[in-house]
């Protein structure tokens, strides 16, 4: 039993409570604001998905490590400098935009814990998915150009500052009226976020995709262009055509049906979580009837 009792003091001897003055105190909320305010602004940010890239490689260092393969170790350790550099580089809006918000002193919004912002992504209703299908297939019957680009994680707010800020509510009527020819709004792509139609003729990066194929325009190309920076969703109505189709992580899918898109809307909504939540409540409450 002495035994015991001498090894747990033993133990709890090397736990030491390190004093914390007021500068301590200030130190750690002054780095707590800051890393909230990074994780928050890669959280908004095409950065999110790249960092999913970034974790695979350190995954890749690590068991490098573990088996000893020192030629990968060296290697990456040689592309460590260069990859700073180039981070740097492909992040330039977003730092730039961050940088902006400093400026503007804005950054204190950002840190509240009870931002209610615009910047807030909640999924889209069923009624908002109707008013979308509706609209792009009364655009497409009178062969009218148009690019609407729904949003999912990855804000796109450099895409958004482009544009002509709307934030109103979601309607067919007025994304008719927006894409109808010889009208202020309709060069450009319309921005969808949540149950909001944030932002019109708004600019999108055209995609460098050689493989795509030459009957495809300006338009169709900045579609695709959009959905390789993020996780979004593009509809394009072509002008020749009339015909509707689709832009998904760097892949367009062209003369899409009624029903496919409002799948692939659906799909977008992510709520495949909650259904099986549900499916599986009610299987419990079956099987808990059965065995009363």
């Amino acid at each position: 039993m002495d035994i015991i009792r001498g090894y747990i003091s033993e133990m709890t001897s090397r736990f030491v409570i390190p004093r914390i003055n007021f500068t301590d105190a200030i130190e750690i909320l002054a780095l707590a604001f800051a890393i909230y305010y990074i994780a928050k602004w890669i959280r908004n940010t095409r950065a999110w998905m790249l960092l999913k890239g970034i974790l695979v490689i350190l995954v890749l260092i690590l068991i490098a490590a573990i088996l000893q393969l020192n030629v990968i170790l060296w290697i990456f350790g040689k592309a460590l400098g260069a990859g700073i550099t180039l981070l740097l580089i492909v992040f330039q809006p977003e730092l730039r935009v961050a940088l902006e918000q400093l400026g503007q002193k804005k950054i204190v919004n950002s840190f509240s814990l009870f931002d209610d912002g615009k910047v807030k992504n909640d999924r889209f209703t069923n009624n908002t998915i109707e008013h979308i299908i509706t609209a792009t297939y009364d655009l497409a019957r009178t062969k009218t150009g148009a690019l609407i680009v729904v949003e999912k994680d990855v804000v796109l707010g450099e895409c958004e500052r482009t544009g002509i800020a709307l934030d109103s509510k979601i309607s067919s009527q007025l994304l008719v009226n927006i894409f109808e020819h010889n009208t202020p709004l309709h060069d450009g792509a319309v921005l969808v976020r949540g149950d909001r139609l944030v932002a019109a003729t708004c600019y999108l990066p055209l995609s460098d995709n050689q493989n795509l194929s030459k009957e495809l325009g300006t338009r169709h190309r900045a579609g695709v262009g959009v959905s390789e920076i993020s996780d979004s969703l593009t509809i394009i109505v072509s002008e020749e055509t009339g015909k509707v189709s689709i832009a998904k992580g760097g892949k367009i899918t062209r003369n899409i049906t009624v029903e496919n898109l409002r799948k692939r809307l659906r799909n977008m909504q992510n709520n495949t979580a909650e259904i099986k939540r549900v499916k599986s409540l009610k299987g419990w409450h079956r099987n808990e009837r059965k065995n009363d």
